[in-house]
């Protein structure tokens, strides 16, 4: 089941934590979160999944910045956000992806017990101008049912910003 904007209200600094929290972007069922200013593009080719990948900062200026299409840009939400007993989801927004720009490629799926800031895997198939603080995606939560354990990983786990790929940690098990 998915929670209802009026049960995502009421979790609220229980199972929920959204910070900041803005009543003004509850949805029916979900809750708007926002670009940050700064996003990391990887500059050395060919990537390699085995290393760890150098990337460049960027930052977005007040009056936007045009991302080029087929680039992969990493940013993150304003927004921290914690989930317990619930399986929490991104999703971009409509409007945002009728300008062509995707904002997750394939991680909108979270864990019960995340938190953090969401790394957001942005795409565009045509050059587009994005602006910080534009609410560019939605989180929406899932029931869990069974027993679980809460997400606890050191890999993205109480992230402070953007996280490029860790998955060459794997390799190392």
């Amino acid at each position: 089941m998915i929670l209802s904007g009026k049960e995502i209200a009421s979790r609220i600094d229980n199972d929920i934590i959204i910070d900041p929290y803005d009543k003004n972007k509850l949805n029916p069922n979900s809750y708007n979160l926002s670009l940050h200013d700064e996003l990391l593009v990887y500059d050395d080719f060919p990537l390699d999944m085995k290393k760890a990948n150098k990337f460049a900062k960027l930052s977005i200026p007040q009056e936007g910045l045009v991302l080029e299409p087929g680039r992969l840009y990493l940013g993150r939400t304003i927004e921290y956000t914690e989930t317990h007993n619930l399986v929490p989801m991104l999703e971009g927004r409509s409007s945002v992806g009728r300008l062509g720009l995707f904002i997750h490629v394939t991680a909108g799926f979270g864990d019960v017990g995340f938190k953090g800031f969401w790394t957001l895997e942005i795409f565009s198939i045509q050059p587009i101008r994005v602006y910080s603080g534009v609410e560019v995606c939605q989180i929406y939560y899932h029931t869990i049912e069974g027993e679980y354990e809460e997400y606890s990983s050191s890999k993205y786990q109480n992230n402070h910003g953007i996280q490029p790929s860790l998955l060459y940690r794997d390799f190392k098990k």
